[in-house]
């Protein structure tokens, strides 16, 4: 990690409040809600993703529910591409393409429209938080299944330790901050 990189995490890190025992005992969420408040730390994230995948022919974005979304869209801007919800079953009105995924205890199944990404397009992938990489794979495979090109995976959290990126091999994947 470059100079300029480790001291953005660090800047970062020092807004991002943990939550002890949330959603349940023994998890410490990381909340980004006071990062997303401070305007020059949030626009100092966007750029550095948008810098990040500027050469890279990203034309759509997508941002998985919830808090990707908050990323994806100033990051698809800042790129001069679409964005693309992706979201929970049910969520979407229109025609949809769906990937289900592992949990702890069970599955789940994220959705986006039929028509939402072209054959060839570049396709950038955000979320706030790479944990085991299920999410992400998944979304990966919905882009490929309607023909797209993933250009890369955007994390703004990477929690190293859950090795996430063992779902994501081969793809590129670029992480702000690393826990």
């Amino acid at each position: 990690m470059s100079a300029t990189a480790e001291a953005l995490s660090n800047k970062l890190k020092s807004i991002i409040r943990d939550v002890p025992d949330f959603p349940k005992p023994g998890i410490v969420f990381k909340d980004i809600t006071p990062l997303l408040a401070d305007h020059a730390a949030f626009t100092e994230l966007v750029q550095a993703f948008a810098e990040a995948y500027r050469g890279a022919g990203v034309t759509k974005v997508l941002g998985i529910e919830a808090r990707g979304f908050l990323l994806a869209a100033p990051i698809a801007m800042a790129l001069g591409a679409g964005i693309v919800p992706v979201r929970k079953k049910g969520k979407l009105p229109y025609k949809t393409v769906a990937a289900s995924y592992a949990l702890e205890y069970g599955t789940d199944t994220l959705e986006m429209h039929e028509d939402a990404v072209k054959a060839g397009e570049k396709v950038l992938v955000v979320d706030d938080v790479l944990a085991t990489g299920g999410t992400a794979a998944a979304v990966c495979d919905l882009v490929e299944k309607l023909g797209g090109k993933v250009a890369g995976v955007a994390m703004l959290i990477e929690l190293e330790f859950l090795n996430g990126r063992s779902k994501l091999a081969g793809r590129d994947i670029h992480s702000l901050i690393k826990y």
